[in-house]
């Protein structure tokens, strides 16, 4: 059964400067059980929320499945972590999570490439071996809230990608 694995809405940017500086330390509750995702903006309390430049991009997902065991959304910088749904697949369709509060629909714009970070917080070979894996970077189209757990998902056309 897909799950949401993890949930992160983090306040602070942690990769700033050069990877060998390494991340800046990360704000106490960033990792949550549940977000409130709002339509067009983002999850709130995410450094993202409400960003122009980052509406297409302000909610990330990523599969447990293509991480390293052990690897989690703090070393990744993910805001949803999932099992169970493939979900670097999915550029150009709208997935839709219910995990139990109704259901939220992401429009998948893109994939999420790695960066040259996730050799310093996974580990040397990590930022090489999550090409093609990285994850995506969605725009909520509805209100909603997710929450760690067992989670229903549908994947839909994305009918403004016809036109």
């Amino acid at each position: 059964m897909p799950e949401i694995v993890q949930l992160l809405a983090s306040p602070v940017h942690r990769f700033v400067g050069r990877p060998a500086d390494g991340p800046v330390p990360a704000a106490a509750g960033e990792l949550v059980d549940e977000i409130q995702v709002r339509a067009e903006l983002g999850i709130v309390g995410d450094r993202y929320f409400g960003k122009a430049a980052h509406r297409q991009a302000s909610v990330t997902v990523i599969a447990a499945e293509s991480l390293p065991a052990g690897t989690g959304l703090a070393q990744v910088r993910r805001n949803i972590l999932t099992r169970g749904i493939t979900v670097d697949d999915l550029v150009g369709s709208v997935l839709v999570l219910d995990s139990g509060q109704g259901p939220v629909r992401l429009r998948a714009n893109r994939a999420a490439h790695p960066c040259a970070w996730m050799d310093v917080t996974i580990g040397p070979g990590a930022w090489r071996g999550l090409r093609g894996r990285g994850g995506l970077r969605c725009t909520p189209l509805t209100d909603g809230f997710l929450r760690v757990g067992p989670v229903d998902v549908t994947i839909e056309d994305d009918p403004a990608r016809r036109r």
